[in-house]
């Protein structure tokens, strides 16, 4: 049967609304979607039919305080802490970074890939990771080749609205998110994790950041194997050392040096399609990219790009290979830089 097939079956079960055959049919998809290679189309109709699952053992009339009704109010207090729900396509060849950083993540990875094998021994799987650094030196990149990895759904948790003003709300916040997304076998990734410590900031009660410390502990320690807390920050002197301790492995990431900044650039030209207009310039504009993170390199270089393709659309014909005008790129190398404070 083709994905055609399938798709007419669900329709046509779904306006019968047999159900058993629906949920068999959208079944037989997921796994022809993984036999033909379309892993993130079935890992997005798993999260699909497993919430639908779960919803309907909750549905129905319920009265107010039963327990069906308090776990589709978590339910639904729970989603409005999640920014979304992702899979991701990111290899490890979309990843610019040190050695000693690739060869962490891949064993993080591995870990995860023989679970079952490290199971077999009563060996613990490292499950919860730190990355820290610079503001964009890779991080967030990382947590979404890690996803893409190992072809997990990943839950982007929204920190923000997690802290609360009202005593003992963040942390009911940070049990709901938890408690919903570790259902669900997945990544669970926060972003601006050291904002935790801001918690002080919204309540008198100095004892406010110990509960939530206390909870992030608790929660860590129930978390089940198989899904995965990645947190990133740029700020870690700003954690607290028992939440520190806790994770597996803590990676950090660092500005990028000459060899990398060229590797950042070869694998944004790798399309073959755009080219400097002068190389011996290129070269010297890479040296004046150092102290910049790979995100300023590169954000700098496409604006050069679009503005180099601008310069062509009057032209009758546009060659098959744009030339990049370094001359645009190291002014905005210049402004990024003014930008960042890092040169008056």
């Amino acid at each position: 049967m083709s994905q055609f097939d399938y798709i007419k079956d669900i329709a046509k079960f779904g306006l019968e609304n047999d159900q058993e055959k629906l949920f068999t049919s959208l079944n037989e998809l997921i796994e022809h979607s993984k036999k033909t290679k379309k892993i993130n189309f079935a890992i997005q109709l798993q999260s699909l039919l497993k919430d639908a699952i779960r919803q309907q053992q909750i549905s129905g009339l319920t009265k107010v305080g039963s327990i069906k009704h308090t776990i589709r109010e978590d339910d639904r207090e729970a989603n409005e802490f999640i920014i979304e729900k992702i899979t991701s396509d990111y290899r490890f060849g979309n990843l610019v970074c040190n050695d000693e950083v690739r060869s962490e993540l891949k064993y993080f990875i591995q870990e995860h890939n023989k679970i079952e094998l490290l199971r077999s021994f009563d060996l613990p799987v490292a499950n919860k990771i730190l990355l820290h650094g610079p503001t964009g030196c890779g991080k967030t990149l990382a947590s979404y080749v890690i996803s893409g990895e190992l072809q997990k759904m990943m839950v982007v948790v929204n920190l923000g609205a997690i802290v609360s003003s009202k005593l003992g709300e963040t942390s009911k916040n940070l049990a709901k998110t938890f408690k919903r997304a570790a259902s669900e076998d997945c990544i669970i990734f926060i972003d601006e994790f050291d904002s935790l410590g801001k918690v002080r900031d919204y309540s008198q009660d100095h004892g406010e950041m110990k509960r939530v410390v206390n909870t992030i502990l608790q929660l860590f320690d129930y978390l089940p194997q198989t899904s995965i807390i990645i947190a990133a920050t740029n700020q870690q002197s700003m954690l607290d050392n028992a939440l520190l301790r806790r994770f597996d492995l803590s990676i950090q990431f660092d500005l990028p040096n000459k060899m990398q900044i060229e590797a950042l650039i070869a694998l944004t030209l790798k399309n073959g399609k755009f080219e400097f207009d002068n190389k011996i310039i290129a070269k010297n504009i890479i040296k004046n990219c150092l102290g910049l993170s790979y995100y300023s390199i590169q954000k700098t270089l496409i604006t050069a790009i679009k503005r180099s393709l601008f310069s062509r659309v009057d032209e009758k014909r546009i060659p098959i290979i744009t030339k990049i005008s370094t001359s645009v790129w190291k002014e905005q190398i210049v402004l990024e830089k003014k930008a960042l404070g890092v040169i008056k």
